[in-house]
């Protein structure tokens, strides 16, 4: 009985969907229509607001949930990117202060932050500055010496190069702070002219290719690298020259006794720091080629330029201050004289600076 009854049910409701489908097909496009129209008379000017609110909550049943996935997934991926930045902190600083990792990536992580090695009174001595300084040593040693500083008996060199980079780089802090003081600076024009003077003089190899081949096979360099070295070479001698008024004081006055008749050579044998020529007058003990490595370039230019008897004013080398005598010129060769002042060195100027700086290492060897 319950059976037959479930059938009638099952079968009645059957007909009621086919009743439902025949009820929208027996309506006409145009009856459809004609509903559809009656529903938008009833839309005036006063219930337009009501209707409008009515379809918006349909559809803000939608794009609510949506809005607050989107606003989450921010949050998310700020807070992704937030822990990144941490662990990614956090790794970098164990690999440098800890493990003092020399490595490339870790090279180049630092001169993109600035993680401090050192401070000089207020200032940061950065990282990079360390580690271009060390990495160009340990460079020359492994490529030229063939020196493995991973073994246990090249440790006790390899801290030595780290005490003479950290050294270096807290003395270029000083000289920097000395150079603003006394508002010194060095350009990348005046960079370029050195270099340019070098190759002239082929002391750079015979060409920038060349040049580049030896960067990189003794320190692991390129020519930027070069020039960053050198331009703080530049700066230190340019502070030391302005500082310096003693060497700058005597030579000039020697200068004015040379031109108002005073003689060469005994002001050589009384003034120059040349021990290997002022007993002899001054005189270099070989004529100089426009190629001499062991001639300043400065003075080889300079003597390029001269004529024959004549007296040059001091000519800054970046270490001493040069008097120039020319004595003759024969096949391209410069027979010359010479009264050196040397500057003081700079440790002479940073010294009492450190009374008034604290300087504050941040690895220990």
């Amino acid at each position: 009985m319950k059976k037959n009854q479930l059938k009638n049910k099952s079968k009645s409701g059957i007909k009621d969907r086919f009743n439902i489908f025949k009820f929208f097909k027996s309506k006409s496009s145009e009856e459809i229509f004609k509903e559809a129209l009656e529903e938008v008379k009833d839309i005036n000017d006063k219930n337009v607001h009501d209707h409008r609110e009515d379809l918006l909550k349909g559809a803000r049943k939608f794009i609510y949930p949506l809005g607050h996935s989107k606003h989450r997934l921010v949050r998310l991926s700020i807070y992704i990117f937030i822990l990144a930045i941490i662990a990614f902190s956090v790794f970098c600083s164990v690999e440098l202060y800890v493990f003092q990792s020399t490595s490339g990536f870790m090279y180049t992580v630092s001169e993109v932050i600035p993680f401090p090695v050192a401070t000089v009174g207020n200032d940061w001595v950065y990282y990079k500055n360390y580690l271009f300084e060390l990495r160009r040593n340990m460079h020359y040693y492994e490529s030229q010496q063939d020196i493995n500083f991973n073994t246990p008996s090249e440790k006790a060199q390899l801290i030595n190069l780290k005490q003479q980079a950290m050294n270096r780089v807290i003395e270029d802090q000083f000289v920097s702070i000395l150079a603003s003081k006394n508002n010194v600076k060095v350009s990348s024009s005046q960079v370029n002219n050195e270099i340019k003077l070098l190759q002239e003089q082929n002391k750079l190899g015979s060409s920038t290719k060349v040049l580049s081949s030896v960067l990189s096979d003794y320190w692991g360099w390129n020519i930027n690298d070069f020039k960053r070295e050198l331009s703080l070479e530049l700066l230190q001698q340019a502070v030391v020259s302005k500082l310096d008024t003693k060497t700058n004081n005597l030579a000039s006055s020697v200068y004015k006794q040379l031109i108002n008749g005073g003689n060469f050579a005994s002001l050589a044998t009384q003034y120059s720091n040349d021990l290997s020529t002022k007993n002899n007058g001054g005189q270099y003990p070989n004529p100089i080629s426009i190629n001499d490595t062991s001639i300043d370039p400065q003075v080889i230019n300079e003597l390029t330029q001269m004529k024959v008897g004549q007296i040059s004013p001091p000519i800054n080398t970046g270490y001493s201050l040069e008097i120039l005598k020319l004595n003759a010129v024969t096949d391209g060769q410069y027979d010359a004289s010479h009264i050196q002042f040397n500057f003081e060195p700079i440790s002479n100027f940073i010294n009492p600076l450190k009374k008034d700086f604290l300087v504050k290492k941040y690895i220990n060897f």
